[in-house]
């Protein structure tokens, strides 16, 4: 509105020094309304209208809270596009330079005569250990049938620790491989964990990836006897493994 005032005063035939004066008021008024909306700062809003921000939670060592996160996935499917044997993809847009050259960083020294016909990929679980320093890893064999007899491990508790996971991929390559973990106790989900492991092409060697560092929890409502659950599926929700087991959280190991 002052942009427009000053220039209608610009243009009428009245003295010259009148014409500048009121040209520069309102110009100054213009700068100062521009300087003002320039110095107020602009807050993102979010679908309901409240402020847009991020918080950060860390999970403490005196608490183990329990969450949603895998009933929420259960039964959410990612479309994919149509799925191709290892040979297929690796003639699919050869003659893209960038492509090829990723294709053959992925695939190594992978031998199409053996799995380049196969459609669908295979991950089998070898092991999984428990790391936590100054100790020596304890190394979980897996059943055939996912179910381990009795008492798998135990922890003590206040105590860092590590999962490490060695598995091999054979077939094809293997997209969105996760790693899922739920626990219970005395019947309550008390704790809900997911981690990406991430995508892999076949090899004769085992692969290995250890979840970051944690710490058990303490204390005489920490210690006892749980039940849990952990599952390895890629992006067709293809389930490689389920582990159903009970571990101990304990004074000492």
């Amino acid at each position: 509105m002052s942009l427009a005032v000053g220039a209608t005063s610009s243009s009428a035939t009245m003295g010259h020094e009148r014409d500048e004066k009121k040209s520069n008021e309102s110009g100054e008024k213009a700068d100062v309304g521009a300087d003002d909306r320039a110095k107020t700062p602009k807050i993102e809003e979010n679908a309901d209208g409240e402020p847009e921000g991020k918080i950060h939670r860390s999970a403490s060592e005196s608490s183990i809270c329990a969450t949603e996160d895998e009933e929420d996935d259960e039964g959410r499917k990612i479309e994919l596009g149509p799925q191709y044997t290892l040979k297929e993809q690796f003639e699919k847009d050869k003659d893209d330079e960038s492509l090829r050259r990723w294709k053959e960083q992925l695939l190594g020294s992978v031998d199409m005569n053996s799995v380049g016909e196969t459609l669908e990929p295979d991950v089998k679980i070898l092991n999984l250990a428990i790391v936590s320093p100054g100790r020596s890893d304890i190394v979980l064999s897996v059943p055939e049938n996912g179910k381990p007899k009795g008492l798998w491990f135990t922890l003590k508790e206040g105590s860092r620790y590590s999962l490490k996971f060695t598995f091999q991929v054979t077939n094809n390559i293997v997209s969105g491989l996760k790693y899922t973990n739920t626990v219970w106790k005395t019947g309550v989900r008390v704790d809900s964990t997911k981690e990406m492991l991430g995508t892999f092409s076949p090899q004769s060697e085992p692969y290995t990836h250890e979840m970051p560092e944690e710490t058990t929890p303490s204390g005489i409502f920490a210690r006892g006897s749980y039940s849990a659950r952990s599952k390895f599926v890629d992006d067709d929700n293809k389930c490689y493994l389920e582990i159903n087991y009970t571990f101990d959280i304990r004074k000492d190991w």
